[in-house]
């Protein structure tokens, strides 16, 4: 269960549209803020909130080229998301059969 606690603060960052559309966006380049806020239709506040959220949980790393901020998506982890998701829709669906 211990595997499940640690997954929370990642999971809930995955759980937002926006913020997948931006992880979507980034597994194809990386990025600069402005280039990610020009894709939404909300505030740039709004937008760095998300990007602060996905830099937080250590799915996105941010460096700084002059005053602009560019995104990239954190290789390393993507492997253990995928093993973790695939656990995750495993035990769904075998819970899912036993209720049948």
């Amino acid at each position: 269960m211990n595997c499940y606690q640690s997954s929370i603060p990642i999971l809930k960052v995955l759980c937002d549209e926006t913020r997948l559309i931006i992880l979507n966006m980034l597994s194809e380049k990386d990025m600069n803020g402005c280039e990610i806020h020009r894709a939404f239709l909300c505030t740039q506040p709004t937008i760095s909130y998300h990007m602060k959220l996905l830099v937080e949980a250590n799915l996105v790393h941010a460096h700084k080229e002059g005053c602009a901020t560019v995104y990239s998506i954190n290789q390393e982890i993507w492997p253990s998301i995928k093993d973790l998701l695939q656990v995750l829709c495993t035990e769904t669906s075998k819970k899912e059969l036993s209720h049948e």
